[in-house]
């Protein structure tokens, strides 16, 4: 399989916000784009927030041109307000890693289309399988939102 270049997904609306919040009324709308670019420190942010941690210095470019499949950048201009790893076994697995979206962003909507980005960037790429393992309180959020199923699976923590 050959790396894939980057494609820009169709951007999207930000959805409606609840009665009396107009924080959406200006909001640019959010392109979602498989291998887009990033800054280090945008995703070292972005993903303190996620994962309840102070910021890091991961050189996340590195990491993921050298180990990953893909990833999808969303941004609303030019703030990065999600973002998924999708790494792979060099064959038809792949696996989606640490799906965030700012803190700000949330429950609109941004995540369950990162993956869904993200899907669709595993399949073009000759993928057939997308695995993911998630925390408990997650589990809605992968099945009822992305449309994974179910398995059984096991884990060695190490």
């Amino acid at each position: 399989m050959t790396e894939p270049e980057p494609i820009a997904t169709h951007p999207t609306q930000p959805r409606p916000r609840a009665a009396g919040d107009r924080s959406s009324e200006s909001a640019p709308a959010t392109a979602y784009v498989w291998r887009g670019d990033f800054a280090n420190p945008e995703v070292n942010v972005l993903h303190a927030q996620g994962f309840d941690h102070p910021p890091l210095d991961i050189d996340w470019h590195t990491q993921v041109h050298r180990h990953s499949l893909g990833w999808v950048c969303a941004r609303r201009g030019e703030e990065l307000v999600g973002f998924v790893n999708v790494a792979w076994d060099g064959g038809v697995h792949a696996f989606v890693l640490d799906t965030v979206v700012a803190e700000g962003t949330r429950r609109t909507g941004v995540g369950t289309r990162l993956v869904a980005a993200a899907v669709d960037g595993a399949r073009a790429a000759g993928c057939e399988w997308l695995h993911v393992d998630f925390d408990d309180h997650l589990r809605a959020f992968y099945f009822d939102g992305c449309g994974f199923t179910p398995t059984d699976a096991g884990l060695i923590a190490l």
